[in-house]
């Protein structure tokens, strides 16, 4: 019997801070999520690297250019979708960038802000929340959505 192995979406996750500050998107028109705030973030494309994920997907959300020498890794989430689906989310942050913030995507972004990275809004993405907050306190490597397992 073969077993097949769990396939999983890749996703990149940038967290741009200015003055204790982070800078969230409200997602609209896309589909998924509208109305809920997310990182600068989007699938990894084949042969692409997560770092020229991140830069690229920062470029062409928010309007800026990240030196990839810049990015910090933040945290890694291994991801459950409210569906079923596992998905693994690399998060990296920066406080260094060129160019001015822009809502660059105004067909899928109602709005860009800066919210205080402790306190984030009620209507943020569960999986970004839980990104987030994994960086803040240090935790290299997190899991959200899943059950946790069965006591014994």
């Amino acid at each position: 019997m073969t077993t097949q192995r769990q396939q999983v979406t890749v996703d990149v996750h940038v967290i741009l801070e200015r003055d204790g500050h982070i800078l969230l998107s409200l997602r609209q028109g896309t589909g998924y999520a509208d109305g809920l705030y997310c990182l600068p973030s989007g699938h990894l494309d084949p042969g692409e690297t997560v770092v020229d994920c991140a830069i690229r997907e920062a470029r062409e959300e928010v309007g800026v250019i990240i030196d990839p020498g810049r990015l910090r890794p933040a945290t890694v989430v291994h991801h459950l979708s409210p569906e079923g689906r596992p998905r693994v989310g690399f998060f990296f942050a920066t406080d260094t960038w060129d160019g001015e913030v822009v809502n660059a995507e105004p067909n899928k972004c109602a709005k860009v802000e800066w919210v205080p990275a402790d306190v984030l809004p009620s209507n943020t993405v569960p999986y970004t929340v839980a990104g987030v907050r994994l960086y803040r306190t240090g935790t290299g490597i997190g899991i959200h959505g899943w059950s946790e397992p069965a006591a014994t």
